[in-house]
């Protein structure tokens, strides 16, 4: 397995995996299938913003998961903070590709200068969730029935990690 940036190659294997979790899972909570044309917007949209898309790919090239982050919120406040996703192919789960995925991404977090990496997660994903806890986030607070997928309320858990020890957000 090889974690690296995504490119135009890894844009089907990416939708490939968004639009199954957005069809049997509630880490996404859309209920409308993209195609590559989205996906490669969002791409170009994170590029753009100076936002790794990382994938974990097998030597073809085939993409086993992959993960990004981006703006929290978007006032000037939070520039320091982002928001992060991460997903693995559904018969991938389990093998460290998360762990590893989310490992390079706070890297690239912590090299561009963030201080925060937060993750809202549906609040009874558990494997996630023990992901995050294994990586050093903390859970900061649960949103309850935020949002509805499969006929159902859904609560959102929030986690955080700080990603450095400044003091101020002024020192280098």
């Amino acid at each position: 397995m090889n974690i690296r940036d995504a490119g135009p190659a890894d844009v089907d294997g990416i939708t490939d995996i968004y639009n199954d979790a957005v069809v049997n899972t509630t880490a996404i909570w859309n209920e409308t299938k993209v195609d590559a044309a989205n996906r490669t917007a969002w791409h170009a949209d994170r590029q753009h913003l100076g936002y790794p898309v990382l994938i974990a790919a097998e030597e073809d090239g085939q993409v086993l998961g992959y993960a990004s982050f981006g703006d929290w919120r978007a006032f000037d406040g939070y520039r320091h903070t982002v928001e992060h996703s991460v997903y693995v192919r559904a018969d991938q789960r389990g093998k460290g590709i998360g762990d590893a995925l989310m490992r390079a991404l706070i890297e690239r977090a912590r090299e561009i200068g963030k201080h925060v990496m937060v993750a809202g997660i549906e609040a009874q994903n558990a494997g996630s969730i023990h992901l995050h806890e294994k990586l050093g986030f903390e859970q900061v607070g649960n949103l309850k029935e935020v949002g509805t997928k499969f006929g159902a309320w859904l609560d959102l858990a929030f986690m955080q990690l700080t990603l450095d020890a400044r003091k101020t957000p002024n020192e280098d």
